[in-house]
């Protein structure tokens, strides 16, 4: 581990700070001329669910123009977002020590895919399915049109419901690893994880049956997966610690 004084701390970590921005803000510039189209896109889900000579309504005066730019701000995030962890590891990567960046590397990639796994799992499977069914329960003589404002917030809320909750399989290994809980703890509390996917889908998803379903069953798999992977880490780590036992016996 490398000791440096505070203030080339705070240097150091100020021109991380700016760089991780500068790419988000460079990503944003190139995407600025087709923010319609990523809304569009974004939208795409919804508007292939309404009804024929059905469309989405701007209530705000500004919201035609604002809506699009968070969306791309979005956009350009999740693009640059390999720049900026690359700017937090090189911040933080000096002071750990060699072991601990064998674990945090793993760790942090694959939280990063598992996130925009599920994401991804919104988008293409969660969507379609959850805004045709609203589409096909709409009461005779209403019109199902969605504000753009409304509308981005709901899916930003999925997004992050889903994507957390496909961090389950990381949150499983780390406790594990940190001794906080056993295998076969893991295994025996199983029932009160079904049920409480279900209770955690209810609160965060829209209330429709559906929509909790396809979260809280992805919740409980996701959680075997971990299970399974700390399972595989414990059976790797008991038997290392049998071998190094069997060289050091004299």
């Amino acid at each position: 581990m490398n000791e440096q004084p505070l203030l080339a701390h705070l240097i150091e970590l100020r021109t991380r700070l700016v760089r991780a921005l500068l790419g988000i803000a460079l990503t944003f510039l190139c995407l600025f001329h087709w923010s319609s189209d990523i809304y569009h896109l974004l939208a795409k889900p919804l508007l292939d669910a309404l009804p024929q000579g059905g469309s989405m309504i701007a209530t705000e005066v500004t919201s035609t123009f604002f809506v699009p730019m968070k969306v791309t701000m979005l956009v350009a995030f999740l693009i640059s977002l390999p720049n900026t962890l690359y700017q937090v590891w090189a911040f933080v990567a000096p002071g750990l020590y060699s072991h601990e960046k064998k674990l945090i590397i793993p760790l942090l990639l694959s939280s990063l895919l598992l996130f925009l796994a599920g994401m991804a799992f919104a988008y293409f499977l969660v969507f379609p399915v959850v805004f045709h069914f609203m589409s096909a329960v709409t009461p005779a003589g209403v019109s199902m049109m969605t504000d753009i404002d409304k509308y981005l917030s709901f899916v930003l809320g999925m997004f992050l419901a889903f994507g957390a909750t496909f961090e389950v399989p990381v949150v499983v290994v780390l406790l594990t690893r940190m001794g906080v809980v056993s295998v076969a703890k893991l295994r025996e509390g199983r029932p009160y994880v079904i049920v409480g996917a279900f209770v955690i889908a209810a609160i965060v998803t829209p209330p429709d049956v559906l929509s909790q379903t396809m979260l809280a069953v992805p919740l409980w798999l996701l959680y075997e997966a971990g299970v399974v992977v700390a399972a595989l880490l414990e059976r790797k780590a008991r038997a290392r610690q049998q071998a190094e036992s069997a060289e050091s016996a004299p």
